[in-house]
């Protein structure tokens, strides 16, 4: 009867030293897992980057489309379209002939396309939400257009993926600071930075 309760107690003994073990090696992971949470979350903060050419033949184009993206984020229509008008005169004003001549024809397209869409938002002052969807296009047009123009600053292109019934929409910000233009206070942090765009 004693030998079978050291024996007992012995396996007692190991079983509560070999769950120790298992618990102890259990923390361990956890650790190692936490350890590994950061870098996964540092991952998605790597943005890629294009470098564009100086120039100041765009500034007062990025002025007004800026001034622009601010009223749609205060939701305020009246001032996007007197933001809109402003950057119609500012496009038109835009040296076309200063540039490359294999690139003239892309440029012109590129400005029409912009003119247009400025136009729209110029126009609509009490059709917010029409004034947004020109403003997305807009930002591809201004993208463009600086990529073959140049830039006087670093900007910041952003994506929001609920936009247009989740197919998304972008817009550029002087600012990598989420202030989303398409939603205002509704959804004002509904957003990422896809690309940096730097001036050498």
């Amino acid at each position: 009867m004693k030998t079978t309760m050291i024996m007992l107690f012995l396996a007692l003994l190991s079983w509560g030293a070999s769950a120790q073990h298992d618990h102890s090696s259990m923390g361990n992971s956890g650790n190692s897992h936490s350890s590994m949470t950061p870098k996964m979350k540092e991952e998605p903060r790597v943005i890629p980057s294009i470098t564009v050419k100086h120039s100041l033949l765009v500034t007062s184009i990025l002025d007004n489309y800026l001034a622009l993206k601010d009223a749609l984020v205060d939701g305020n229509g009246k001032k996007a379209a007197s933001s809109g008008k402003l950057l119609f005169d500012a496009l038109g004003k835009f040296d076309i002939s200063s540039q490359a001549t294999t690139k003239q024809k892309e440029l012109k397209d590129i400005i029409d396309d912009a003119k247009e869409n400025a136009e729209h938002i110029s126009e609509n002052a009490d059709k917010i939400a029409h004034q947004r969807e020109h403003f997305e296009l807009l930002g591809g047009d201004l993208k463009d257009l600086i990529v073959i123009a140049g830039a006087d600053r670093t900007l910041y292109q952003l994506f929001c993926p609920m936009y247009n019934n989740s197919k998304g929409g972008k817009w550029l910000s002087a600012s990598d600071k989420v202030r989303n233009p398409f939603y205002g206070d509704e959804k004002m942090k509904c957003g990422r930075v896809l690309v940096e765009i730097k001036v050498k």
